[in-house]
C-alpha cells in the first residue's frame, strides 16, 4: 500500500475533533480486525420469546423500543448488577479473530461497571507473539487481569469466580486439560459463547460438556438452531439454555462513522493510497482471505459485472475491487489463486489488495458498497455487516448465516445465493449499485437506521445484561 499522501489537507488534522476521533478509530474496540469478528443476535425488554422451530431452550431478548431521547450522562449501565462480581474470561486464542476481540469487548464493558475481570487464554504460541504481547497490555491497561491458562491459578480462579464464560467452541478443550476433577465444580456456572458455523467444530472431545453447562450464547437465530440440530443428530447431546444474542457497534466506531470531516479525510487519503479518483465506485470485501469468505466469487462477480457494462454500453464511472485482508508476509495458495486470476483477466487496474489491519474505519469511509460473500452456512453474524451500515453504505451479502438476519433484502441492500450460482446475481447487483446512485444512497441511509434501530453498543449490553442475570440465577439455584 502506498504512503500517506503528503498533500493531505494538513489542516484537518490540526481540528482536535477530528484528531480525536482518528485516535478513537485505534482502540481495540474499534477493531474488527480484517477478519471480521463473529457476533452476536436479537435485544432486550427482559422478556423471552422462543425462536420458531427451535424449541424452548433456544431463547430471545427484545429490546424495548427506540426512544428519540438522547442518551442521558450517568444514565446507569444495564450492567451494573455485575458490579464487584468475579468473571473469568477463557478464550482458545488471542489473536486479531472475531472471537477474542469480541471477548475483549465484553471484558472492557464488564470493567466499565467495576467487575473483577480475569482472562486465559487457552492456546498460546511458544515463542513471543507481537499481536498477543499489545492485545493482553491492552487488557490490562484496561483494569482486566491475564492468566496462565494452566496450573493451580486457573483452577482457584474457576472455583473462586461468580461466573465462568468460555469464548468459542474449541475452549472447550480448557474444561478438561486444565480443571480435571474440578470440572463439574464449574460447569454449573459457565456460559459458553458460540461463534463457530463449520461442520468441523462439532467434536464431542470439544463440547461434550455443552448439556450440563448453565447456558450458551449464540450469535445468531440460524446459528442457534443448526447447533440444535446438529448437536442431536451427530453427537446424541442435547443444548443448554440458548440465547441469541446480536452485536452493537461501539461507540468509537460510531464516532467515526457519524463525523462527516474525519469520513472525508479518511476517504481522500485511503483513496489517494489505492490510486483511485474521488467518483470512482467502490465494492470492497473486508475479511480475512480464504475461500470461505469467497474473494474468489467475488472477484468472479466483478469481472462479469465489468463485461456487462461493456456489453451494455453502460455510462458509468470506473468501479474497483478492493480485498481488504490479504496476508502479505504469508501469501497463501488461495491468495496467489487471486492474484493470478486478475492477471489473467489483465484487471491488475481496478482490483486492489490491502493488508490485513485492526482498523477498518478507514476504509469503510474509503468505499462505497459493502460485499459479505461468505460461503457455505455463511456467517454467524457477521459484525463488519453492521460496521458498514453505520457507514451508511449499502450491502451486497450471501443469503446465508448471520448476514440474512441482518441485511434487509431490497431495503439495506441485495442478497444473493451461495455457491457458483450467486456469482451472477451478484454481478447484477453490481451493476445496479454501480448505475443507480440514488438507490445507493437510499439503502445506506436505511442500513444506518436499522443500525440506530438494533446495532449499537448499548443494545448489546441491554442483550448481554438479560443473558447474564438469568446465567447468574441459574448458577445460584444449582448450588
Amino acid at each position: 500500500m502506498a504512503k500517506p499522501s503528503a498533500g493531505l489537507p494538513a489542516v484537518c488534522f490540526q481540528k482536535k475533533r477530528s484528531m480525536l476521533l482518528l485516535l478513537a478509530m485505534l482502540s481495540i474496540s474499534t477493531a474488527v480486525a480484517f477478519i471480521i469478528r463473529a457476533a452476536y443476535d436479537s435485544s432486550c425488554d427482559r422478556q423471552h420469546f422462543d425462536v420458531p422451530g427451535v424449541g424452548d431452550r433456544i431463547q430471545k431478548t427484545e429490546k424495548p423500543k427506540e426512544t428519540t431521547a438522547s442518551p442521558q450522562i450517568g444514565v446507569t449501565s444495564p450492567l451494573s448488577f455485575m458490579k464487584s462480581k468475579l468473571v473469568l474470561l477463557v478464550s482458545h486464542e488471542l489473536s486479531l479473530s472475531g472471537g477474542p476481540l469480541l471477548l475483549m469487548e465484553l471484558a472492557f464493558l464488564l470493567r466499565g461497571v467495576g467487575a473483577e475481570v480475569c482472562w486465559i487464554t487457552n492456546q498460546k504460541p511458544s515463542g513471543t507473539d507481537e499481536v498477543i504481547y499489545n492485545l493482553e497490555n491492552k487488557m490490562l491497561d484496561r483494569g482486566v487481569q491475564v492468566f496462565s491458562a494452566k496450573g493451580q491459578e486457573a483452577i482457584n480462579m474457576a472455583l473462586k469466580a461468580d461466573l465462568v464464560i468460555l469464548n468459542t467452541a474449541v475452549a472447550g478443550k480448557w474444561l478438561d486439560a486444565v480443571l480435571n476433577k474440578n470440572v463439574l465444580r464449574v460447569l454449573p456456572k459457565v456460559l459458553w459463547w458460540i461463534h463457530e458455523m463449520r461442520g468441523h467444530y462439532f467434536k464431542l472431545d470439544y463440547v461434550k460438556h455443552l448439556p450440563y453447562v448453565a447456558g450458551s450464547m449464540i450469535d445468531s437465530h440460524v446459528t442457534a438452531e443448526y447447533w440444535e440440530n446438529r448437536t442431536q443428530e451427530r453427537l446424541k447431546i442435547k443444548m443448554p439454555k440458548t440465547y441469541v444474542v446480536h452485536l452493537g457497534n461501539s461507540k468509537e466506531l460510531m464516532g467515526v462513522a457519524e463525523d462527516n470531516v474525519a469520513k472525508r479525510v479518511l476517504r481522500e487519503h485511503v483513496r489517494e493510497s489505492l490510486g483511485v479518483r474521488n467518483d470512482d465506485i467502490l465494492f470492497a470485501a473486508i475479511n480475512s482471505v480464504s475461500r470461505g469468505k469467497g474473494q474468489d466469487l467475488f472477484l468472479r462477480s466483478f469481472y462479469e459485472s465489468l463485461q456487462l457494462i461493456q456489453e451494455k454500453k453502460l455510462q458509468v464511472p470506473s468501479i474497483h475491487a478492493v480485498i481488504v485482508g490479504s496476508d502479505m508476509s504469508v501469501q497463501t495458495k488461495f491468495e496467489t489463486e487471486l492474484r493470478d486470476f486478475v492477471a489473467q483477466k489483465k484487471i491488475q487496474h481496478r482490483v486492489h489488495f490491502v493488508n490485513k489491519t485492526l482498523t477498518v474505519a478507514p476504509y469503510l469511509a474509503a468505499i462505497d458498497v459493502l460485499v459479505q460473500n461468505s460461503q457455505g452456512r455463511g456467517e454467524c453474524f457477521g459484525r463488519i455487516t453492521i460496521e458498514a451500515m453505520a457507514f451508511q453504505l449499502p450491502v451486497l451479502g450471501t443469503s446465508a448465516g448471520g448476514t440474512a438476519e441482518i441485511v434487509v433484502n431490497g431495503s439495506t441492500g441485495f442478497l444473493h445465493p451461495a455457491g457458483k450460482e450467486g456469482v451472477s446475481p451478484l454481478a447484477m447487483n453490481i451493476v445496479k449499485l454501480a448505475t443507480h446512485v440514488e438507490k445507493r444512497l437510499t439503502m445506506g441511509k436505511r442500513g444506518y437506521e436499522r443500525v440506530k434501530q438494533m446495532f449499537l453498543e448499548r443494545h448489546m449490553a441491554d442483550r448481554i445484561a438479560v443473558v447474564l442475570k438469568d446465567v447468574l440465577h441459574t448458577a445460584n439455584s444449582r448450588h
